[in-house]
């Protein structure tokens, strides 16, 4: 069997960054996705993905991806559910991610920041890793 998923997309919000009560970090947010195809006005649709990241990824992607930056995330899709304040049951389908990559460099007071580097793919220096 196989549970695999590879997105490219936006961020719509900046990564929240919290710790479970164990002291584990964990980020959520979301990844808008365009579809492949426009609507029938001629307008692009795009799909808003739930994304969750564990452990020293979490930190890394708190510290470096912002609102609207082109991302790389490859993970497992995951189903899960709970009983809400009023009783029902709730799902929430997200991907998990094992991977993030970085696909922009960062601007840089306001001003993107060249493409010359021949790392330019992965969207950061050694410079900027914080390990």
């Amino acid at each position: 069997m196989l549970n695999r998923v590879i997105l490219i997309g936006r961020l719509t919000r900046d990564p929240e960054l919290r710790y479970t009560p164990s002291g584990v970090a964990t980020t959520e947010f979301t990844l808008a996705v365009d579809r492949p195809f426009t609507s029938q006005g001629g307008e692009r649709e795009a799909d808003f993905i739930p994304i969750v990241t564990w452990r020293q990824l979490a930190e890394t992607c708190a510290n470096y991806l912002r609102k609207g930056r082109l991302t790389a995330v490859e993970g497992r899709v995951q189903v899960r559910n709970y009983e809400n304040s009023e009783g029902k049951r709730v799902y929430v389908t997200e991907i998990v991610a094992d991977n993030v990559r970085f696909l922009e460099r960062p601007e840089n007071g306001g001003q993107q920041l060249e493409r010359q580097d021949p790392d330019y793919s992965i969207g950061v220096s050694d410079d900027d890793l914080p390990f």
